[in-house]
């Protein structure tokens, strides 16, 4: 891993799996415009990358990320920066979401507004028994709006505005309950049980499990007619690929399967 404390994001690959770090500390990994580019321009690196499975990402730190860089909001007093920002941090969760290789976060301390929002956006979250999360925007003027959207697609409506209403935080329990994240591990295991997730995913097919992620996210934004339609499309096409074929196989004549990603 690059170890460079002036570098705004720390990368390496594992087994498979890359490792993303966001490197702010001392600004609990606050999003500034900066960072969120590096994000962006990494995650489309790895995409490109047909050695890569899986993705992770981790805080460097205390904390995993406290959302935008509030003195960076405080410099910016135009409408049409505020906007840019905005929609380049929307465009960074819409990356995640549409990246074709699953995306675990590990989070510890706290995950605030756009971290909250980073959290819900990736397909996998983990969580230190230490981690704290919030949409805590209402007590500061600014409503958490952007986080809300990846938040109330993954917790339930009124779970969610008693998020963005009191703003407070939710515990890791709390959050493993109302669907925000997926398990709570102790802090000093974090990366570890992250990471264990990741190389697991890492030994199916990159082509079947891009086809699944592309297609449960396309389906949650459809009634059931058409999801039922839509999901027995992908499946057929799904059926004629190589690595159904080779899994189907391997499953039939009890050995482990030999994924060519076709």
């Amino acid at each position: 891993m690059s170890s460079d404390i002036n570098e705004l994001l720390l990368y390496e690959e594992i087994n498979e799996i890359a490792v993303l770090t966001l490197n702010r500390p001392k600004q609990q990994n606050a999003l500034s415009s900066d960072l969120i580019n590096k994000i962006l321009i990494k995650l489309n690196d790895i995409e490109k990358n047909k050695n890569i499975k899986a993705v992770t990402i981790f805080g460097n730190g205390n904390n995993f990320c406290a959302g935008h860089d509030l003195k960076e909001l405080k410099m910016d007093k135009s409408e049409e920066r505020f906007k840019h920002l905005f929609e380049l941090c929307s465009k960074l969760m819409l990356k995640i979401v549409k990246l074709p290789k699953p995306v675990i976060a590990g989070v510890q301390g706290i995950a605030t507004a756009a971290g909250c929002q980073l959290v819900a956006s990736c397909d996998l979250a983990l969580a230190a028994d230490n981690a704290k999360f919030a949409t805590p925007g209402v007590n500061i003027g600014l409503f958490c709006s952007t986080p809300m959207v990846a938040v109330s697609r993954n917790v339930n409506r009124k779970e969610t505005m008693e998020m963005l209403l009191l703003g407070e935080f939710v515990t890791p329990s709390k959050a493993r309950e109302i669907g925000l994240i997926n398990k709570v591990v102790p802090n000093e295991n974090l990366k570890q049980e992250t990471m264990k997730i990741a190389q697991i995913i890492a030994l199916k097919s990159p082509t079947t499990v891009a086809i699944g992620k592309k297609a449960f996210y396309q389906q949650l934004e459809m009634n059931i007619e058409d999801a039922y339609k839509y999901t027995s499309k992908v499946m057929s096409t799904n059926m004629l690929k190589k690595d159904a074929q080779e899994g189907i196989s391997a499953f039939l004549e009890n050995r482990d399967p030999k994924w060519s990603d076709k």
